[in-house]
């Protein structure tokens, strides 16, 4: 073919070309090769106005007289048959401590988490190397005739206790402010007389008001059920060590415990504390809902439990339902578990993480619980910040790093290092992240869970930390607004949405 009759065929197929390829999808290319992000919107304006309303909010409007005592006789249990609820407060609605700033009040709440946290760590290493009971003993504290006229003194915040709810004590019973923990298992309040007390927003309990209460002896089961105790003029004597170095010590006794107009328990063991330094300011004491013998939920028999956490800068509150299972077509399931090593905390079957709808690349033994205790996650209420394994925490982190360019970067405030300067903007979007269970299922975190402020000029951290420890936790802050179920019956956990109403 010549030169000159060549070009009129090349241009005729470069026009069946264009042709054609005009024709096919323009999507196709990228359809194969882009992977679509899922997002959702932090509201900044509502989340800083919650920070600025925490500051100024007012107890009175809040809290109800310390000094009720109910009178009327109540109902008694002692199966697992009666459901009941409590309410539920975010402890700065209940006990106000002055910041000068909302900075200062989240560095606090970060370093009371803290404590919590290796108070945790610290309790399972000491399972893991098989430490007796028998090893363990009360610290030598005697309280002497003189001491038992020593004031009640304040003590420092240093216990964790973001959620409190309201038990009656006794017989007459008195109501008291308690803190919620599912990561321990003994139940004790302060009691008068004290060596040592810190601060309540109660007056202390008095044991000799009360017709129902009992020393427990040193031969029951309850005292032998204690991993600290001793004994003294044949009465048990029980200690709590927390993390920090704090401490709860008294005697452990029986009594009964009521739940509103739900009715009352009797013989419930808990500690009388009279010695009890930098625990848990504002509570009176704490109620253990861990898987031990000696907690509340199994002296209560209980088939079920949950709890929904409003969040921690609001006036909201929420409930505790004993014995009703909430699980509806919203709620993602998941296995809960037990370490044979230490039966307080509350394992779930975690497989893995997601951010912007793309899975991380997380080593699958970062969530195994394996046969000798180690690894595995728990949920906990008591723990705000969730933690992850190094090898977890890294890839998820920079996978949100990643998806969050378009975002202007801001100086690592105390344990958090992914930090944003959100000032000026009323909303932003986020890549959302996402559990996943072991069954399949996934809970999506709406982004004031992981996107949290930490002051009121507008700076947001990526709220999840790293730890060297083989324990990972699943903090309150990631459970805000989500009804958590422990179904203890059928060994399963729920997680559901927007039902804390």
């Amino acid at each position: 073919m010549s030169e000159p009759a060549s070009k009129p065929f090349l241009l005729f197929c470069a026009l069946i070309f264009l042709f054609f390829t005009s024709t096919l999808p323009r999507d196709l290319p990228d359809a194969t090769t882009r992977t679509t992000t899922t997002t959702t919107i932090l509201d900044v304006t509502s989340s800083l106005q919650q920070a600025h309303n925490i500051l100024s909010f007012d107890l009175q409007t809040q809290k109800p007289s310390t000094q009720t005592t109910i009178t009327t006789s109540t109902p008694s249990f002692s199966n697992s048959s009666l459901s009941f609820s409590l309410e539920l407060h975010p402890r700065e609605t209940i006990y106000k401590i002055h910041h000068k700033d909302y900075k200062s009040l989240v560095l606090s709440r970060l370093h009371r988490d803290t404590a919590r946290f290796n108070s945790l760590t610290a309790r399972l290493q000491l399972a893991l190397e098989d430490i007796s009971k028998s090893d363990l003993k009360p610290l030598e504290t005697e309280i002497k005739p003189e001491d038992l006229s020593t004031p009640v003194t304040s003590g420092t915040s240093q216990g964790s206790g973001e959620y409190f709810t309201r038990v009656g004590v006794g017989n007459p019973a008195r109501q008291f402010y308690m803190v919620l923990d599912t990561g321990s298992d003994i139940n004790w309040l302060q009691c008068q007389p004290c060596t040592d007390c810190y601060q309540q927003i109660d007056p202390i309990f008095d044991p000799t008001a009360s017709s129902t209460y009992a020393p427990v002896t040193c031969q029951s089961q309850q005292c032998s059920s204690l991993e600290m105790s001793s004994c003294r003029s044949g009465q048990c004597l029980y200690q709590v060590n927390y993390g920090d170095g704090s401490y709860t010590f008294g005697d452990f006794a029986t009594e009964s415990v009521s739940f509103g107009n739900s009715g009352s328990v009797r013989n419930v063991a808990l500690g009388c504390g009279h010695d009890n330094e930098g625990l848990f300011v504002g509570a009176a004491g704490l109620l253990g809902l861990g898987g031990g013998p000696l907690s509340l939920t199994n002296q209560l028999k209980a088939t079920s439990f949950s709890y929904c956490l409003v969040n921690r800068d609001s006036a909201g509150s929420s409930t505790l339902d004993f014995n009703s299972v909430q699980l509806g077509v919203d709620s993602v399931t998941a296995p809960l578990m037990k370490n044979r090593k230490i039966d307080t905390f509350y394992y779930v079957g975690l497989s893995g993480m997601s951010v912007g709808g793309q899975m991380v690349s997380i080593p699958e033994s970062a969530f195994r619980l394996d046969e000798s205790g180690n690894g595995g996650i728990i949920v906990d209420c008591g723990t705000a910040i969730t933690r992850l394994q190094t090898q977890a925490y890294n890839p998820l982190r920079d996978a949100f790093v990643r998806m969050t360019q378009n975002l202007k970067v801001a100086g690592a405030v105390a344990l958090f290092d992914t930090c944003y300067d959100l000032s000026g903007q009323a909303s932003v979007r986020v890549p959302t992240v996402s559990f996943h269970f072991a069954d399949g299922k996934s809970w999506n975190l709406p982004a004031a869970n992981y996107m949290i402020p930490v002051d009121s000029a507008g700076t947001y951290c990526f709220a999840f930390a790293p730890t060297t420890s083989s324990l990972s936790i699943i903090g309150n802050v990631q459970q805000q607004g989500t009804r958590v179920t422990f179904d203890l019956a059928n060994n399963r956990m729920g997680f559901s949405p927007n039902k804390c109403q």
